[in-house]
């Protein structure tokens, strides 16, 4: 029996110093993985863009290294590192070396940093904590300052010289610590969507990012001089309902009767448009990315003023839903930027506020904002109700349509007494199972004569599917093959358009196979049929393909078959043109001669007409099959292509015939 292990009064430890960083990162950066070493690296940014903000420097320079290492460089005051008298101690061990110290816990008392990013002192030491080593360079009051940290303690002590140029400002350098993350491989994607989010909450602020390519830096700059306006314009471009507006306010107020008052500004820009959507929060420079109390507010304050207008207008019809936010969602472009002098925010990782305050004062605000702009804008304030109103009804239509597909798409769990022709594994291990889409009856009798019956299932198509990248859901669903087909699969459908994208039926746990297959003839019907039940699920299932399930079985195009020498009855496969080529080219070099009828070619007729041991080893035997992954690209490129040759694109249709036509002149049928 096993030694249970003691629980007594020695077994409570505390971690001390860097430990309780490196032994615990995911309470302060939210993860241990890739994502809380993003965070730790924000950590820094954000003390430059405080600086930023406080008027000190309008540069910040972000360098990512080859090697995983990070700088960020700013011109600023730089760090206080000095001896604090207060404290009894050097402000770069405080900052540098200790948790929750830091000059921004007077935000609301008239101090420094009164719209800060940090406020709870954790960043730079946490991430100084989380480091393999970090270098910090500081240029302040005449001085040069060096500091070097290793495994989250000090090298040595501080280095101080004299400097005699006019710039300061703060560099520090480090790289994560794989001991203390996952993952420090920060893709080069985070920084530039981080920095560009950064620039459009504080105008007028360079950010400049350098990423390291072999010998040489690769240099993004972003900046946006009017800030969220000009965001806002970038996004919309020519596609505006309605004019762009900039709204600004500032309240004070407090979130409960015993706490003291703060400040809150309020800065919006907006546009309603019919082609694009988009709604963003950010608060004190932070990118809110679950967005909490602003959120809350601009859903309560949007419904209840566009519903009310829409009232007194009598734009409701007798038979119409009353509108949710959902409706205006889809034609909305909106960015807030609002700044605090307190701000309460879920966590270290400040993805969301929860004042309640802020939520009510911003409801306050835009209901009296949107009702002096539909006063003062009638023309915009009717076109942006009519498209409400369009929306809503849209979103009720699939509402329906949905209600109807998912009764039809019901089925239990025993598919051989639900879809026609269907055949089952005995496996119930969803990891092992595989289900293979092929042509006709006469497929489905050489694949269910090849097939391992434990872990692999058929399912038949009979004659060519429906074109889903034109027809509509009614349509679509009015299909047998389709439905049985969706049936089979058991994970249902994704309904996606502008306006009921939050209403789908998908649900990928429910998927009953590992792998989806495609097989079909190697001629053009068979090309056709792979197409068009590629473009179903791309149609109606996408994240099928987006998570790697569907896949394309090749089948050969000649069987070659050694018919004399001592290797008489060997066989040899090629998938295509070329192969073939290939293995006689081997067979000649071997001493085979066709002359000699030393060897045999057949073409292969298509699936149905195959030996079930050819197509045991060539299509459908796991260790020698093979199988093509369809991508999101493929799948992208397929669609692209579909809509040029079967589609509605008659022009791309033309030019492509005029282009290309003469590459299949010998395929035409004349006589």
């Amino acid at each position: 029996m096993a030694n249970k292990a003691t629980y007594n009064q020695e077994s409570i430890e505390v971690l001390k110093g860097a430990d309780r960083v490196r032994k615990r990162p995911a309470v302060i950066f939210g993860s241990d993985g890739i994502e809380g070493c993003e965070h730790s690296v924000f950590e820094i940014i954000s003390n430059s863009v405080d600086e930023a903000r406080e008027g000190f420097g309008n540069t910040i320079t972000v360098t990512r290294f080859e090697d995983k290492s990070v700088e960020v460089q700013d011109q600023g005051r730089g760090i206080p590192v000095e001896y604090n008298q207060k404290e009894k101690e050097y402000n770069w061990k405080l900052t540098f070396c200790e948790l929750y110290a830091g000059g921004k816990y007077k935000t609301n008392d008239g101090g420094s940093y009164q719209y800060s990013l940090g406020t709870n002192g954790l960043g730079l030491c946490a991430t100084q904590y989380a480091s393999e080593y970090m270098e910090a360079e500081i240029h302040s009051n005449g001085f040069c300052y060096h500091l070097n940290f290793k495994g989250g303690k000090p090298v040595g002590d501080m280095i101080k010289e004299p400097y005699n140029k006019k710039d300061t400002g703060t560099r520090i350098k480090w790289r994560p610590d794989l001991k203390v993350f996952t993952d420090i491989n920060i893709p080069l994607e985070y920084f530039q969507d981080m920095m560009r989010r950064q620039a459009i909450v504080n105008a007028g602020v360079k950010f400049v990012l350098k990423n390291q390519n072999g010998s040489k830096f690769d240099t993004f700059e972003y900046f946006y001089e009017n800030g969220i306006a000009d965001h806002v314009r970038e996004v919309v471009g020519s596609n505006g309902l309605s004019s762009i507006c900039t709204w600004s306010g500032e309240r004070v107020g407090r979130d409960r009767a015993d706490q003291p008052d703060y400040t809150l500004k309020i800065n919006a820009a907006l546009c309603f448009s019919n082609k694009v959507q988009l709604k963003e929060f950010y608060h004190n420079s932070s990118y809110l990315e679950h967005g909490g109390a602003p959120d809350k507010a601009v859903r309560s304050a949007f419904v209840s003023q566009i519903d009310a207008y829409i009232k007194k207008s009598g734009k409701y019809l007798k038979s119409d839903s009353k509108i949710n936010f959902q409706d205006i969602e889809d034609c909305l472009v909106l960015v807030i930027s609002s700044f605090s002098t307190i701000a309460s925010y879920e966590n270290q990782t400040k993805k969301a506020i929860t004042n309640k305050f802020i939520q009510e004062a911003m409801t306050e605000f835009f209901k009296h904002q949107l009702e002096v702009y539909f006063i003062e804008n009638k023309l915009d304030a009717d076109k942006i109700c009519d498209q409400v109103l369009v929306n809503m009804r849209a979103r009720v239509r699939a509402e329906t349509t949905k209600l109807n597909i998912k009764g039809k798409l019901q089925s239990s769990n025993d598919m051989g007494s639900r879809v026609q022709k269907f055949v089952d594994c005995r496996s119930k291990d969803v990891s092992e199972r595989e289900l293979f889409i092929v042509e006709g009856d006469s497929a489905l009798g050489s694949c269910k004569l090849a097939r391992d019956p434990m872990f692999q299932a058929i399912m038949p198509i009979r004659g060519k599917i429906l074109n889903c990248l034109k027809a509509d859901y009614p349509r679509i669903f009015k299909s047998d093959i389709i439905t049985d087909l969706v049936k089979v699969l058991g994970c249902g459908v994704e309904i996606k358009s502008a306006h009921n994208k939050n209403i789908e039926s998908f649900n990928l746990d429910n998927l009953r196979w590992d792998k989806v297959i495609i097989c079909t003839d190697a001629d053009v019907d068979g090309f056709q049929i792979r197409t068009l039940v590629l473009t179903m699920i791309y149609r109606l299932m996408p994240t099928l393909i987006e998570k790697g399930k569907v896949y394309i079985a090749e089948s050969p195009l000649y069987e070659i078959t050694i018919t004399k020498t001592k290797r008489k009855g060997e066989k040899h496969f090629a998938y295509t043109d070329g192969e073939k080529e290939e293995i006689l080219k081997k067979f000649t070099e071997d001493g085979l001669s066709k002359e000699r009828d030393e060897y045999d070619i057949k073409r292969s007729k298509g699936l149905g007409e195959n030996e079930p041991d050819m197509m045991s080893l060539t299509t459908m035997h796991p260790s020698t099959r093979r199988l093509i992954r369809v991508t999101p690209e493929n799948a992208e490129s397929t669609s692209r292509m579909f809509d040029v040759l079967l589609g509605d694109n008659i022009t791309d249709r033309k030019e492509y015939i005029a282009d290309n036509g003469g590459k299949y002149m010998e395929m035409l049928d004349l006589s």
